[in-house]
């Protein structure tokens, strides 16, 4: 028998279990041992991935399917099941064109071919196998339990709010036709979408669990978050706050900042998670990774703590310089995009803003932009600062913006009645990938006469929008003489001289395996990676502290594989003693925290 779970959120019976937040904020390892707890209490249950980054595999050391459950070795009665969005996708196209095959003309086949094949069709086909299992009951008859491992917030939230989106443009259009093909498809979709939604808000049914860090962001993000489901009528929610550091055992000043500034952040906690169950997870001396370390979290937190962690006074050199060294050399060219990517959580929003202060204070003209739903540029930067310029590509603002364009210019000859048709068109949801495409491109453009640092979203999104300027890229090839000269978005995105694509992770196992994953993604799009930031070391802080040096420790493999095996250039970045917003502290992630350290790096 194994020991009795210590989070009260085990105690909750609902069949449905959702774990969602801010990348990062260990999402996917609550989910998992959460899982884990519900199969060793004998509970048959599944465990589903709606990340497009998903890493359950690297979680559980097994290659997990994307149609079939996959059974967890060592965890009787668990059973884990990732749905990927291009397998999806592809699956997709091929019941909506597999019909018309042989009948249409090959020049209409590859037509509708390549309208499909835009990211919005890989969202809704995703969406359509989530919604599957979360609104037939036959789909996961044969488990008790059904835990879902979601996406990063900003997609999650997109996610749930596809139904009501696609419904609403179901009762409007009057078309016949849509950016995804026929309605008539759609149509049978619409009481799956409803069903999906009546789930999610069914307190019996399902408890949503808002995972978050001990930090002010990571908690605005999460209140963000619940507000949101709250306005979906989602309000069967608690709060689960991951990593909280325990007391420290000796006068560390790493270690007891890091205490004071998680109880400053839980003492300014938002009023709309106040009124939440909680949980609370201590900060863990090692990786998450593997079924002992997730059984070990649930069932006994404390006693990785409690249990003597191994203490070095001495942590080896340190294979690689500080981040104001790769400023150093992107600033030789003057101008030029700087796209800093990365999986949810790993701090890219934080380093695109030490790197676009740097430049500004360098006295180079900077914009600060981002494309991700959850940006907060304005308070990291916390303040003006000369030379630097802060701007968002909003979807809502954009969308808007692109829809008001296309009235005044394509609507302004059409009588009411082709107004209303235009109107109509611009309402489905697949508008929004267009005019984010657009506002991308123009920040693409203006990298060729100053700097653009730009704040990508979470994995799975920006791939989405790389798929749609790859899609564009096609499209112009296709249709231009042979012989003209042209560019297009992609091209210079594939020019390194003028776009430097910087990779950010943890030094962790599972983050840089992720990071990997993207390079190759990346790879296949004739994007080659210019530089890797290693984010948040210990190792690059030099604790003392026995908890933190023994994942101070830890991370040494890491660093030492991204170096030799993953990056042409890398970069390290120290664990932030102070909330790292504001141009003062975000400069000071530019060198290490330990000057003995910094002098023995290997350069």
């Amino acid at each position: 028998m194994f020991p009795e779970p210590t989070l009260s959120l085990m105690d909750v019976q609902t069949r449905h279990l959702f774990f969602t937040g801010k990348g990062g904020v260990g999402k996917t390892s609550l989910a998992c041992a959460a899982a884990v707890a519900l199969a060793d209490a004998g509970k048959r249950v599944l465990l589903v991935s709606t990340d497009p980054a998903s890493n359950l595999q690297h979680v559980f050391y097994t290659d997990i399917d994307e149609k079939t459950p996959t059974a967890i070795e060592g965890v009787e009665n668990l059973y884990a099941l990732n749905l990927d969005p291009e397998e999806a996708a592809g699956t997709y196209r091929d019941r909506v064109i597999g019909p018309v095959r042989g009948v249409l003309p090959e020049a209409t086949v590859r037509e509708m071919e390549e309208q499909l094949s835009g990211a919005c069709t890989t969202e809704i086909a995703a969406f359509d196998e989530f919604t599957a299992l979360l609104a037939d009951p036959q789909a996961t008859a044969g488990f008790e339990h059904v835990v879902f491992d979601t996406a990063p917030t900003g997609h999650t939230l997109r996610l749930l709010s596809l139904p009501n989106a696609w419904t609403g443009f179901l009762d409007t259009n009057t078309s016949g036709t849509s950016c995804l093909g026929p309605l008539a498809g759609l149509e049978k979709q619409r009481q799956q979408y409803k069903a999906a939604v009546d789930a999610l808000a069914d307190g019996a049914a399902t408890t949503l669990v808002l995972v978050s860090r001990p930090q002010r962001s990571a908690l605005a993000e999460a209140a963000r978050t619940s507000e949101e489901l709250a306005e979906l009528k989602i309000r069967n929610q608690r709060l689960a706050l991951n990593g909280l550091m325990p007391e420290p055992r000796c006068d560390d000043p790493l270690a007891l900042a890091l205490r004071r500034r998680d109880e400053s952040a839980l003492a300014d906690m938002p009023e709309a998670l106040k009124a939440l169950p909680v949980d609370r997870i201590p900060l863990q001396p090692h990786n998450l990774v593997g079924v002992p370390a997730l059984r070990a979290l649930l069932m006994n937190m404390e006693s990785a703590i409690d249990e003597p962690a191994e203490i070095t006074e001495y942590l080896p050199p340190i294979p690689t310089g500080p981040l104001y060294d790769l400023v150093d050399e992107i600033e030789k060219d003057g101008h030029g995009l700087v796209m800093v990517m990365g999986k949810g959580g790993v701090g890219k929003t934080t380093l695109a803003a030490a790197i676009a202060v740097e430049l500004a204070g360098r006295g180079n003209e900077v914009n600060l932009t981002t494309t991700d739903p959850a940006a907060h540029l304005d308070s990291t930067v916390h303040g003006e600062v000369d030379m630097l310029k802060i701007s968002r590509i909003d979807p809502q603002v954009e969308t808007e913006r692109y829809r008001s364009h296309i009235m005044e210019t394509k609507g302004k000859d059409l009588d009411s009645k082709g107004r209303a048709m235009l109107e109509e068109d611009l309402r489905s949801p697949c508008t929004e990938e267009i005019a984010v495409f657009k506002a991308f491109s123009k920040a693409i453009r203006e990298g060729g006469r100053k700097f653009v640092v730009m704040d990508t979203a979470p994995t799975g999104h920006t791939l989405l929008l790389l798929d749609a300027t790859g899609a564009y890229h096609r499209d112009i090839v296709r249709h231009v003489k042979e012989g003209t000269r042209f560019a297009t978005p992609m091209m210079q995105l594939q020019d390194p001289a003028q776009t430097k694509m910087l990779l950010v992770t943890l030094p962790e196992t599972t983050p840089v395996l992720e990071a990997a994953a993207l390079q190759e993604d990346l790879r296949r799009a004739g994007i080659e990676p210019w530089a890797w930031i290693i984010n948040a070391s210990l190792a690059a802080s030099g604790p003392t502290d026995p908890l933190l040096a023994a994942r101070a420790l830890s991370e040494l493999e890491q660093i030492g594989k991204v170096q030799r095996e993953m990056a042409h250039r890398t970069a390290l970045v120290p664990w932030a003693v102070e909330e790292p917003t504001g141009s003062e502290n975000l400069r000071q992630l530019l060198f290490f925290a330990n000057n003995t350290i910094r002098q023995e790096v290997h350069t």
